[in-house]
């Protein structure tokens, strides 16, 4: 499987929280940007590795209960399944690449798992009672990976992190030239961040238009 880098995504976009379940969303993302903060500091390589440890997991839960939903109803899924099984197969890419440049320890790599598991959990339950804040969950989570590997290329360009070779899974995945180094790896992960960004932002303005055209006393889960 390869992957088209858009070279022209935007690295600035933001979605400003309005509602109660964007700001939810939005004060939770940013607790797990403090404890990424805290944790890791400058260790871009670690925090990439933990970062797509969490962000696999939520494609992969909402096209489980998306698949689920539209059995149940049998109706069609509008495409939503095969977009977030394509989103945690990317991410899973970005782990597997980034596990290859930081060599994680052995107690990194259980945190990875018990991170994984909590999340995991969470996520399940959040997207089972409440898909549109979750959507918003990852929009936002997106929005901070974006600031995250800018912030990992500056330090690659300032030469304070090695420009080291990029691992042959990444040049295959993303079609890189045979010299790549990790500058251009963290570009591309980069564009497929804001591309995931977008999706789930523009998930929940899909939700936000079928809720307005629900007849009067009904809802949609928020």
């Amino acid at each position: 499987m390869v992957r088209q880098i858009n070279r022209d995504a935007d690295l600035t976009a933001h979605v400003a929280p309005v509602t109660r379940s964007d700001k939810v969303a939005f004060a939770f993302v940013k607790l797990l940007r403090f404890f990424a903060d805290t944790f890791f500091a400058k260790r871009y390589g670690h925090r990439a590795v933990v970062l797509e440890t969490v962000a696999a997991v939520p494609g992969m839960v909402g096209g489980l209960i998306q698949h689920l939903t539209a059995l149940r109803k049998m109706r069609d899924d509008e495409g939503w399944i095969r977009t977030l099984l394509d989103e945690a197969e990317n991410e899973r890419m970005h782990l597997m690449t980034f596990i290859e440049i930081a060599q994680p320890s052995w107690f990194e790599r259980m945190l990875i798992a018990a991170t994984q598991m909590v999340f995991y959990n969470l996520y399940f339950f959040l997207y089972l009672f409440a898909p549109r804040t979750a959507h918003r969950v990852v929009g936002y989570f997106e929005e901070e990976a974006v600031i995250s590997y800018t912030a990992y290329l500056t330090e690659v360009d300032a030469g304070r992190h090695e420009n080291v070779p990029a691992p042959q899974l990444a040049i295959d995945y993303w079609q890189l030239p045979a010299n790549a180094r990790l500058r251009d790896v963290i570009i591309a992960v980069r564009a497929d961040e804001a591309e995931h960004r977008d999706v789930n932002h523009g998930f929940v303005d899909i939700l936000d238009e079928r809720r307005q055209r629900l007849p009067v006393g009904d809802s949609l889960k928020a």
